[in-house]
């Protein structure tokens, strides 16, 4: 099964205000398994970038105009992701601005049936959060150290790594063989447990099993010590 991690940034929170995308960032997910394939890459805005933006990714304008505009990437980002399933943090604002992009050059838009949104499992799994992409990675014990301003490939790779921890990707499967002998789930040299030739004696004297006898009595017919 293959699966995208996709994460962007952009110059501020809302398409419909002309804000557009800068930065896209995508890892592939074989089998809940990173294969090393990735897609990366600065786009040029065709605007200013606010201060405000600037100060969470780092991304200047002057740094950004002279890569490329969405449209000259955009065949080669939607090659990489294919028809497949994408896991995106907050998927409706990024997936939001990838559809403004792709609106702006006559191209299908992204449908929600094929997201998996990270956030909306986070919530289910910790209702009481906090569930920041920074806050999973906490809680989950995964190296954000690298991680002094947002980039779309880092938080991708990080965002694997919490998407892996809540669907329970990294625990050991806890379940038994169906058929064939069980001995190799024996740990050690501990034996198998074996029955015993003879039978051990009763442990009950004749009087306790003579007052439970009375006790079973005394609770009625339909008393549920009677129903086997």
């Amino acid at each position: 099964m293959r699966e995208i991690v996709l994460d962007t940034e952009t110059t501020g929170l809302d398409p419909l205000q002309g804000h557009r995308i800068v930065e896209i960032g995508a890892i592939e997910l074989l089998n809940h398994i990173p294969t090393g394939k990735t897609y990366h890459t600065y786009i040029n805005p065709q605007r200013d970038v606010p201060r405000e933006a600037e100060a969470v990714h780092g991304l200047s304008s002057a740094f950004l105009k002279d890569k490329p505009v969405f449209s000259k990437i955009a065949d080669e980002l939607l090659e990489f992701i294919g028809d497949t399933v994408l896991i995106i943090h907050n998927a409706g604002f990024d997936v939001g601005f990838l559809n403004a992009e792709l609106g702006f050059i006559k191209r299908p838009p992204i449908l929600y049936e094929r997201i998996i949104d990270t956030l909306a499992l986070a919530k289910k799994r910790h209702p009481m959060g906090p569930n920041s992409l920074d806050a999973l990675c906490k809680r989950y014990g995964i190296d954000i150290a690298k991680r002094t301003k947002h980039g779309a490939l880092l938080d991708s790779e990080l965002l694997a790594g919490v998407y892996l921890e809540l669907i329970g990707g990294r625990q050991i499967a806890l379940t038994l063989p169906k058929t064939g002998n069980v001995r190799h789930l024996q740990t050690g040299n501990a034996p198998l447990p074996t029955k015993r030739s003879n039978p051990l004696p009763e442990r009950l004297s004749a009087d306790e099993l003579a007052r439970h006898e009375a006790l079973v009595k005394s609770l009625g017919a339909s008393a549920l010590w009677k129903a086997t």
